[in-house]
């Protein structure tokens, strides 16, 4: 009996902890696993042939004038095609990642260089959603900006860590409801800018620790910096948007919404009225509310 309640005092005691290692863990073989694709694609044949080999079959990748991608061999094709990746070689660092709770998914964001090319499109930065797979880690939405001028830090940030343990699931109807629940988080996110404007409503859906990709030479990082460029006395919205296809970690707490947003009104000439997105998105517990980590 006494053994039992000193066993049952160590879980509780230890059970915090030992769920904090198990999940830097996760995350720390996900960035591993980012860096050594990098390490790899100093030897693949060509550019193109770097990016195929992190890539799952199913990847979604938005292109500028095409919306998105789906599908390795379709980004393949554009990736051939592209001026900025017919020679030289490619590197990458991540730094930060996140992981789910069930250590199935996660994503990675960090920084590009392209050797050759055209000059302004060398340096970039990514974000990309991984899955795990039996043959390990690969990528299911990727996407590069070219970054502006200027100096980045690439210090490694905290990561995005779950707050409990689950163990994996393949049940189709659950994972079906996590999707659905994570749709229904991005369109009333959408519906909430519309009455709101967007500064407020990306402060009211964002994580505090929210990252955001930006036009500067680095990532946004905070709610402050991601929602310093909207317009602060807005209280509609120019864009709506929603999802058209998801990914979620089977524990419920880690998903990437990918869509198309849509201009409300007529947008100067040149300029395109819809454009692709995906944003991954957190949440504490399933259950609670998603909030945006990373976009």
């Amino acid at each position: 009996m006494i053994r039992n309640v000193l066993a049952a005092i160590v879980l509780l005691v230890f059970a915090g902890p030992l769920h904090a290692q198990s999940a830097r863990a996760n995350v720390e073989a996900l960035l591993a696993a980012d860096r050594a694709f990098s390490a790899a694609a100093a030897h693949a044949p060509s550019i193109p042939d770097a990016f195929a080999a992190m890539f799952d079959e199913q990847v979604v990748v938005p292109i500028p004038g095409r919306g998105h991608l789906i599908g390795r061999d379709a980004v393949m094709e554009a990736y051939r095609a592209s001026t900025s990746f017919r020679e030289g070689t490619i590197s990458w660092a991540p730094i930060r990642g996140g992981i789910s709770a069930d250590g199935t998914q996660g994503f990675t964001l960090g920084y590009l260089n392209v050797s050759a090319g055209p000059p302004e499109r060398r340096n970039r930065k990514y974000l990309a959603y991984w899955i795990r797979r039996p043959q390990g880690w690969r990528i299911v939405a990727y996407r590069l900006l070219p970054r502006a001028p200027g100096e980045v830090s690439t210090d490694l940030l905290e990561p995005s860590l779950p707050g409990f343990t689950a163990a994996p699931s393949t049940n189709a109807a659950h994972i079906a409801s996590l999707r659905a629940s994570l749709s229904a988080a991005e369109q009333a996110f959408s519906d909430r800018a519309q009455q709101v404007g967007l500064r407020a409503a990306f402060l009211e859906f964002g994580r505090a620790d929210a990252v955001n990709m930006s036009d500067g030479p680095g990532f946004a990082v905070g709610l402050a910096a991601v929602t310093a460029h909207f317009p602060e006395n807005a209280t509609t919205s120019p864009l709506r948007w929603s999802t058209e296809r998801s990914f979620v970690a089977s524990s419920g707490d880690l998903g990437v919404s990918i869509g198309t947003i849509h201009a409300n009104g007529p947008v100067p000439e040149g300029q395109g009225a819809d454009f692709p997105f995906f944003t991954v998105w957190r949440r504490d517990r399933p259950g609670a509310p998603w909030r945006y980590i990373a976009e």
